[in-house]
């Protein structure tokens, strides 16, 4: 736009809020790297650049080494970002691949769990299965990477009310599996029931207005489905014994359960599940697998990433940042200005390096979160042929604690279902197990909820993340007190070094986490720079 085009009244903050709502955040977060705004002072145009363009020379011209310790979504953001400025980065990653977390199992994936045996994908060719993050809110900053490199995405019915919930010993429905929107409508049906008939008989102490408990009862009576006297009798919206069809076939709504029973199940419990920010519909995936984003950002970093170069040492001074790592069975050293860590703290607490008592402190007290998965490759589709069961869940107090359909693909030929994602205990004592153990395990517990596990199962792979050499663990968990303490300590730099990762932010086992501690890190060094 030419000075004559602009308009003259339009504040810088405009003209970024502008941006904003057009490219997202991570169109302003470039364009403030443009404007100089990442730092105090004024900053060149070309010193900030879309990657691609003249890197050898901003490079050189920047002079500025930076190591990054660790190619999954916060190492692989840092490079990115700080390529753009200009920034020379080598990133150092122990697996075999980048991504960390973001795994997407395929044929002929292998994987040897610490103190385990080989485990080997036979996976149909044209099926994943993804290991570690699945889904994306719509307002993460995942999606900007996405939509920056032309990375197409679908949605993921993180919800599907066709879906089961399935308890043993809770009473009258234990061992039954039951749709969730039978369940969904008997709990809010009589839950509301009762709200209404308190409300109306002033058994509830409410500092309202009789205008105000007319609107209540109202509002309670379209939730639960009542009838015109408030009572629950039962709803279409739990479903049909009989579904309505053409002409006078209008259907019999199904019979709801009593009161008792629906209370003892705990299948209100559930309902929350689908309440939280970070689950609410819609939420998203890339087309053919998670993994997707790592490619797009392996595709613009080429070999400023070091594969199979496990990190043995970390040392830095008042001027500069010391690592070495093996690679090709020999033992290297690299030298830089800073380091980027965003090594799991549960790896990082085993490497040698030169930080605080304070920062070497908070690294060694972090704890880790269990998880694990099992994707189980069935013949056929028979939630979708048998049942009409499209993408969403099942939910069971058994150990696989639950199933989920995948969202893609729909009518294809053979399909890969979460065998169940357990977290907690659950996965401690499933992670236990051999891969064969797990296996059965799933498909005994999983055939009480779908029979045909039983015929249509054809092979496995399964994941504990403690046990996933260079990962140890599937996300930090802190409590009030660790947040308050030992986190704001690894979230301030240790001299040269600074910490990077999901394990750095308030969205902890989210790789938008990961990718805006990043981006905060990239902003403190070159303002750093900046300022020297």
């Amino acid at each position: 736009m030419s000075n004559a085009e602009q308009p003259q009244d339009m504040t810088r903050r405009q003209f970024l809020s502008t941006v904003g709502k057009v490219g997202g955040s991570l169109a302003v977060f470039s364009l403030m790297g443009n404007l100089g705004l990442l730092s105090p002072e004024t900053m060149k145009a070309q010193d900030y650049t879309p990657p691609g363009k003249n890197d050898l020379a901003l490079s050189n011209r920047n002079g500025k080494k930076i190591i990054i310790l660790g190619a999954g979504i916060a190492g692989l953001t840092a490079a990115y970002e700080l390529g753009k400025a200009g920034y020379q980065c080598t990133v150092l990653e122990a697996k075999p691949f980048a991504g960390g977390r973001n795994w997407s199992i395929r044929k002929g994936t292998t994987n040897q769990e610490i103190g385990g045996t080989r485990q080997y994908s036979q996976f149909g060719s044209d099926l994943y299965f993804n290991a570690g993050p699945m889904r994306i809110p719509q307002f993460h900053s995942t999606l900007e990477y996405c939509r920056e490199f032309n990375i197409p995405i679908e949605p993921f019915n993180n919800v599907n009310d066709s879906g089961y919930y399935y308890n043993e010993n809770v009473g009258a429905l234990s061992g039954q599996r039951i749709t969730k929107r039978a369940a969904k409508a008997d709990v809010r049906g009589y839950v509301s029931e009762m709200l209404a008939k308190a409300v109306n008989q002033s058994a509830l102490d409410l500092p309202i207005t009789p205008e105000e408990k007319e609107k209540l009862v109202e509002y309670l009576r379209r939730e639960g489905d009542l009838n015109a006297d408030l009572f629950y009798r039962g709803s279409s919206r739990g479903g049909y014994k009989e579904e309505p069809g053409s002409r006078l076939d209008a259907g019999v709504v199904r019979d709801p359960f009593d009161l008792t029973a629906i209370l003892q199940s705990g299948f209100g419990n559930y309902f929350s599940n689908e309440y939280g920010y970070d689950q609410q519909m819609m939420m998203f995936h890339p087309v053919g697998g998670m993994d997707m984003i790592v490619k797009g950002f392996e595709k613009r970093l080429g070999n400023r990433v070091k594969l199979n170069a496990p990190v043995t040492e970390i040392r830095q001074s008042g001027d500069g940042v010391r690592v070495r790592f093996t690679q090709n069975k020999k033992e290297q050293e690299i030298i830089g200005d800073y380091c980027i860590c965003t090594i799991p703290l549960s790896v990082l607490r085993t490497i040698p390096g030169d930080f605080s008592p304070s920062m070497k402190s908070a690294i060694q007290n972090a704890r880790y979160a269990s998880a694990g998965k099992i994707g189980l490759q069935f013949k056929r589709r028979f939630w979708e042929e048998d049942e009409l069961l499209f993408g969403g869940n099942s939910l069971t107090n058994m150990d696989i604690t639950q199933i989920y359909y995948p969202p893609t693909d729909y009518f294809g030929k053979k399909g890969i279902l979460l065998g169940y994602y357990a977290t907690g205990a659950n996965a401690d004592k499933l992670g236990s197990m051999s891969y064969i153990e797990r296996e059965r395990h799933a498909l005994n517990q999983g055939a009480k909820i779908h029979p045909q596990y039983k015929t249509e199962f054809e092979n496995s792979f399964s994941i504990d993340w403690k046990k996933i050499k260079y990962q140890e663990g599937a996300w930090v968990s802190y409590n009030a007190e660790e947040r308050a303490g030992m986190y704001k300590t690894l979230c301030q730099p240790d001299n040269r070094i600074y910490l990077a990762g999901d394990h750095i932010s308030h969205i902890v086992a989210w790789q938008a986490g990961a990718i805006d501690s990043a981006r905060a890190v990239v902003k403190d060094i070159h303002q750093r720079v900046m300022k020297a």
